[in-house]
């Protein structure tokens, strides 16, 4: 097993001038190194970095020499040496590149050289950072994520780094062009949507303000897939972003550490237990460079792969012809690491994903541990762990960071129970993102106890904890109280309950008279009618003697007759039932093991403490905050919106804003100049050109830029309601065919809809409001009646990339969930730091958008968070009358116009009182009245563009509030108490 004492990239010693972490950082560049020539790659300029200093090697542990000092840094040493020396470089990379031959220099070509050029760049910065960190042994957070959805690296590199008009001039002398070349990256496949674009803007904020901080992911080499769309809908087929490799990964194979599943546990001679035997795999760490903007941070995303050590291939098994047999170990450690949530609908899939989770935390956790004992050396005490480390979990997926933490603080280092959950509770916390109950993950006991046994033993002893601290709070006077209280709370869900908390639940049941007594009774009864004192004496005596023997025996047969029936006579309660699964609730565990519980919303986290979580946040109200989420506007508007990015540096007067976010506000004052509404309508028509020609490369249709673009693209849920988006545009549609031509142009404003976002592969659901919007699209488009008044377009494969043409572009966006739903939403806040208006409910983000940008420049509708339940039990029952639009427009939809493809599942999942799939859960009858009649405001406003570019102006100037550079320095003052380490 490697330790990390390594840094992300190891600094080449004299005897391997370009040497790095196996797997290499690309042929030289501004590495440090020593020797002849020492490392620095033809182009860049020996003569200008030729600065001997000293530096240390870590992996060999020996003095090395080098032409720059780590000090020297970026961008000032690049800024220096000019796009021809550049230019070299870059050349130097498409010679030497094993990837391509070297006869023809395509864009493709040019990308991975450009990339290996800014990569020779970033590692200086890159080791210097971590030499950093390990030098002034800071206190550091790492963020655990399932995902990472990074977007493209070179134009946020260069762009961080101050060097893109550089590189732009470097390459057109070598015949190219930045945006061609910078279009060839393919999107890393390393998340789905917002959580993982979430992860990514803080890891920016991160190295961009300072803070010493790690993210830890898995490396995926399909992620979660290719999204096609066809006549029949959404297809899917597997991502292939690693075709042509990764420029900006280096492979660590000198990192890497053991990771266990099934096998079985034992307590050992030492006292301490033992888990042994089972499946055995490898993480292999792959590190990412993260720059920071106008600093010289560099921070790392270590991603880990699986494999199995070559002594599990089995060579007797090949040679024998059994192939299969051979390479299995191998395949099942590679799987894990193969699909980015893959389906769990089988046992299988399940204990898949179970093994990606456990892999995440227990190769991450290592790494940290390790970290932690380099830094600490000979002075290593295991209670400063909480003061040096903080562990941040991004949702529930890295729940199992609290018992692997647990195992090897007591299993692997000797502590107490007491001492790890002390340590465990202060290093740990926990970002809630949702209040959907599949997203607040429940694994199936049985399967967890055969993959990780000692994990489950771990946890029933939280558990058991929990429920002992649970009783002392409430008492047991008042066990319904109390049933409710565990019930809530438990983290093992369908589990016996302890045997001594269980008589607690004891139902109160008739005891029969002893006959000791019964015989007493009579005795002393007969006395009554006896006269004769003698007599009377002696039978009291009798009974006196008969009482003693009887009462005796009889309470010993009452004590053994109890226990025989005490579990007749417990409450079901305490009791599992065989016909239902039992679950790990792993939200619950994440409350109990953490120090922090955060909801990213001012709305959300009220939800998260008053229905969520309420019963913890009643136990341990100081655990619960708020942390509203944000955007990087260095990627979300710096550099995708460069004309309207100029735009606001030339009215502000700087480019401050960039990094100060408050100063987007002196905007206000100018929302009202003509000159600035001319050049802000200019530079968004510029932008709309550009989308114009994405269309018809992804969709093969052509749109008119002169129409209201308006836009919903993120993941496809019932929730989120793209079925009550496409349903308001189907009603549109009918309400134009009723009308002449002249009658249309004047009731309506022209309008590209545009939808982009992948629906899960086994959501069959989410598929069909897919297959619906494409429908609709091949309709309306195709229809001449209707011309440019009315566009319907699906963008296929939605990410990072698409998202970073279409949100500039954007009039008009919907955010238009379930209230009390949406946890926060993130792309809310990119489109309103662009100038886009926003149309949705008051729910997430939204609520603390609208009121930063003033109620007047959003479009509001629908019911609001507290009335949902009332609304869904006025369904239940019957009393919801539904408005004869929604029925009208739900009849048009059935009458076939958009198709031969029966509707009859979509539209009857709005329909009826209950049953599982119906009853319109998410409420888009009760809202759709109220959405129309605010789409009928939108185009209002929309006629009057002056005052709709005083909206969109007004939408970016109070926006400053959604910078994830604020989050971040919420999160590192509120919960990791961590401060910024800025390189000397």
């Amino acid at each position: 097993m490697a330790t990390t004492t390594s840094p992300p990239l190891q600094l080449a010693s004299a005897s391997r001038p370009h040497a790095s972490a196996s797997g290499g950082g690309g042929g030289g560049g501004v590495l440090l190194a020593g020797g002849s020539g020492g490392g620095v790659a033809p182009g860049w300029g020996r003569g200008r970095l030729q600065r001997r200093v000293s530096a240390r090697s870590v992996a060999s542990d020996r003095d090395v020499q080098g032409p720059v000092s780590p000090a020297e840094g970026l961008p000032s040493v690049l800024n220096s040496i000019g796009s021809s020396a550049i230019a070299s470089n870059i050349k130097h990379h498409a010679e030497f590149a094993p990837l391509f031959s070297p006869d023809h220099f395509s864009p493709l070509k040019a990308y991975h050289a450009t990339a290996k050029s800014v990569l020779d760049a970033l590692l200086i910065n890159w080791n210097a950072t971590y030499d950093y960190y390990n030098k002034m042994n800071v206190k550091q957070a790492y963020y655990l994520s399932m995902e990472f959805l990074q977007g493209r690296a070179l134009t946020n590199a260069i762009g961080n780094l101050e060097i893109t008009g550089e590189y732009a001039e470097a390459l057109k002398q070598l015949g190219q062009n930045l945006e061609d070349v910078a279009s060839q990256e393919p999107d890393a496949a390393l998340g789905n949507g917002g959580l993982g674009r979430l992860a990514s803007c803080f890891l920016d904020s991160l190295a961009t303000l300072n803070y010493p901080a790690w993210g830890y992911g898995l490396r995926y080499e399909y992620g979660l897939f290719k999204q096609i769309i066809t006549k029949d809908g959404q297809e899917e087929i597997a991502e292939n972003w690693l075709e042509m490799g990764y420029p900006w990964e280096v492979v660590r194979n000198d990192v890497s550490y053991p990771v266990k599943f099934y096998g079985k546990v034992v307590e050992g001679t030492d006292g301490r237990k033992h888990w042994i035997g089972g499946e055995n795999i490898k993480a292999v760490a792959h590190d990412v460079p993260i720059p920071g903007y106008k600093t010289r941070t560099t921070n790392n995303l270590r991603l880990w792969s699986t494999t199995v050590p070559a002594q599990d291939f089995d060579l007797a098994a090949f040679n024998s012809g059994d192939h299969t047999k051979a390479y299995e170990a191998h395949l099942n450690a590679k799987k894990i690491c193969h699909i980015l949530y893959p389906g769990d609908e089988s046992l299988e899939g399940k204990v898949l994903r179970l093994k990606q989770q456990y892999t995440l935390c227990s190769a991450s956790l290592q790494d940290i541990i390790a970290r932690f004992e380099s830094r600490a050396g000979e002075s290593l005490n295991w209670e400063d762990f909480p003061s040096k480390v903080a562990v941040q979990m991004n949702d529930t997926h890295p729940t199992l960071c609290i018992p692997e933490l647990m195992r090897i603080l007591m299993d692997v280092k000797g502590l107490s129970w007491s001492e790890a959950w002390s340590i465990t509770e202060r290093t740990v916390a926990y970002t809630n993102h949702t209040v959907l109950p599949e997203a607040l993950e429940k694994w199936s006991l049985d399967i967890m106890q055969k993959l990780l046994p000692r994990h489950v033993e771990i946890i029933e002893t939280i558990d058991e904890e929990l429920i002992n601290n649970i009783v002392s709070k409430y008492g047991t006077t008042d066990t319904e109280l109390l049933k409710k209280k565990l019930k809530e709370m438990r983290i093992l869900d369908n589990v016996d309950l302890p045997a001594s908390i269980s008589q607690l639940f004891v139902k109160p049941k008739d005891k029969k008279e002893s006959p000791a007594k019964s015989k007493q009774k009579l005795l002393v009864k007969s006395l009554e009618t006896i006269v004769d004192v003698e007599e009377k004496t002696e039978l009291e005596e009798e009974a006196e003697v008969l009482s003693e023997i009887e009462e005796e025996k009889l309470e010993s047969e009452e004590v053994e007759a109890e226990e025989e029936s005490s579990e007749d006579e417990l409450d079901p309660f305490v009791k599992s039932d065989p016909k239902l699964p039992r679950v790990v609730r792993m939200a619950n565990l994440c409350v109990v093991g953490g120090h922090s519980v955060n909801g990213v919303a001012e709305i959300h986290s009220e939800i998260v403490k008053q229905d969520v979580f309420n019963s913890f946040y009643e136990m341990w109200p100081t655990k619960f905050q708020n942390k509203t989420n944000g955007v990087t506007p260095r990627r979300w508007i710096r550099f995708c919106n460069p004309a309207l990015s100029a735009l606001i540096s030339k009215w502000i007067g700087s480019d401050d804003w960039v990094l100060n976010t408050d100063k987007l506000a002196e905007l206000k004052k100018f929302a009202d100049n003509e000159d600035l509404h001319s050049e802000w309508r200019a530079a968004k028509k510029a932008n709309k050109m550009k989308v114009v020609s994405l269309i018809r490369e992804k969709t093969g249709y052509i749109v008119s830029p002169d129409a209201m673009f308006d836009v919903q693209v993120k993941r496809i849920h019932e929730y989120k309601r793209q079925l009550l988006n496409i349903l308001g545009i189907v009603y549109r549609y009918k309400k134009m065919k009723e009308m002449s031509t002249e009658e249309r142009a004047k009731s309506f404003v022209p309008r590209v809809c545009i939808f982009g976002g992948k629906a899960f592969a086994t959501y069959i659901q989410a598929k069909r409001i897919v297959k619906f919007i494409t429908d609709v699209a091949a309709t309306v488009n195709h229809d001449s009646d209707i011309g440019d008044l009315l566009k319907v377009v699906f963008v296929p494969d939605y990410n990072v990339s698409v998202a970073e043409a279409l949100i500039p572009a954007s009039e008009l966006s919907q955010h238009i969930s379930t209230a009390g739903m949406e946890a926060s939403g993130t792309s809310n806040m990119k489109f309103a730091m662009n100038g886009c208006i926003l149309i949705g409910t008051l729910d997430g983000a939204n609520v603390e958008i609208r009121e930063e940008v003033g109620e007047e420049n959003f479009f509001l509708f629908g019911a609001e968070a507290h009335e949902i339940a009332g609304l869904r039990k006025e369904r239940a029952e019957g009393k919801f009358v539904p408005d004869p639009r929604f029925e009208e427009v739900k009849e048009f939809v059935r009458s076939g116009v958009f198709g031969t493809y029966s509707y009859d599942e979509l539209m009857g999942s709005l329909e009826g009182n209950e049953g599982y799939g119906r009853a319109d859960y998410f409420l888009v009858g009760k809202d759709f009245p109220s959405y129309i009649e605010c789409q009928e405001k939108v185009d209002e406003a929309y006629r009057d563009q002056k005052l709709w570019t005083r909206m969109s102006i007004l939408n970016t100037a109070g926006s400053s509030k959604f910078s994830s550079d604020r989050t971040i320095h919420e999160y590192a003052k509120d919960i990791w108490d961590i401060s910024p380490a800025i390189l000397p």
